[in-house]
């Protein structure tokens, strides 16, 4: 973890300063390590469509990447207390997980429903690992639950881009319209 910098001083004592973060340099540095030439190739199409002038193609790979460079510091003792509950400690799944002092209670959801999304080549969370709230939600009937893991989409593709938009957003409003 780093401490965060400011680009203008600040005075110390003020909310947030000099307070240990996961940089989101680092967060997109480690999505972009995890397939480089996939990345790569996205960005010598991103150089080709500009030279060709192709805009539609352009604005694709800039709506694609606008969110990942958009990511923002996390508090570092959130990011590891995220980590350690829920991926090391696996508290929820174990019925264990506590905020401030009480504890989550899954199978008291009972007035709403359930839609889980997973991408099929996800490489981050794999399928499997959302779709677990249907099971862990067990105050809901089966009727207001659903579940979908979309072919061919990776973690990204599940809520952004060509797949979200034509593929999957028509089927959370469908999911939505039913309720």
């Amino acid at each position: 973890m780093v401490r965060a910098e400011r680009s203008a001083p600040r005075a110390v004592g003020e909310p947030g300063f000099l307070r240990k973060v996961y940089p989101g340099f680092l967060q997109l540095t480690a999505f972009i390590a995890m397939d480089p030439e996939r990345h790569a190739d996205s960005h010598q199409k991103l150089c080709r469509d500009l030279l060709s002038g192709d805009e539609d193609g352009a604005n694709e790979h800039r709506r694609f990447y606008d969110d990942y460079l958009a990511v923002m510091d996390v508090p570092a003792e959130y990011y590891l207390q995220t980590v350690a509950r829920v991926f090391q400690q696996h508290s929820l799944a174990r019925g264990e997980m506590t905020v401030r002092g009480r504890l989550v209670r899954p199978e008291a959801i009972r007035e709403t429903a359930l839609f889980t999304i997973e991408g099929e080549k996800d490489d981050i969370t794999a399928p499997g690992q959302t779709s677990a709230a249907l099971a862990l939600c067990s105050g809901l009937p089966d009727g207001r639950k659903q579940s979908l893991v979309q072919p061919g989409a990776g973690h990204c593709g599940v809520f952004s881009g060509r797949r979200w938009r034509e593929q999957i957003a028509p089927r959370v409003a469908s999911f939505i319209r039913g309720f």
